[in-house]
């Protein structure tokens, strides 16, 4: 019972968070881009001031997957660095903590271009 209370929160919480953006993109003139790094920015901001920590602790995965997870992800990899390194770990923890994401979000691009043939649209 506790793993299907678990997933509920995580799917409520991350398509809370996934709405929010389908309305920006649908009721504002943001693109796409500026509203993925809004999200990341936002990620950032919201566990600098000790807000969205404890909406990780409860949602799981529905708030580490989405774009704002990302940005919790290099905040806590700073804050982490700065503690153990000093100065030069604002510089390095955060690329340290999204290293795996970010090798993986690569080598996959990689592999579906070698995949899928891509066409322009007509």
């Amino acid at each position: 019972m506790e793993l299907l209370t678990d997933c509920l929160k995580a799917f409520v919480v991350g398509g809370i968070i996934c709405a929010i953006g389908q309305l920006l993109i649908d009721f504002t003139k943001l693109t796409p881009a500026r509203i993925l790094v809004t999200y990341v920015v936002s990620g950032v901001a919201l566990t600098a001031i000790g807000v969205y920590e404890p909406l990780v602790k409860f949602a799981g995965a529905g708030a580490t997957v989405p774009l704002t997870g990302f940005g919790y992800a290099l905040a806590m990899g700073v804050k982490e660095a700065v503690k153990q390194y000093g100065f030069l770990g604002a510089l390095a923890g955060g690329l340290t903590a999204t290293a795996a994401g970010i090798a993986t979000a690569i080598v996959m691009g990689l592999l579906m271009s070698i995949i899928f043939k891509s066409d322009y649209k007509k």
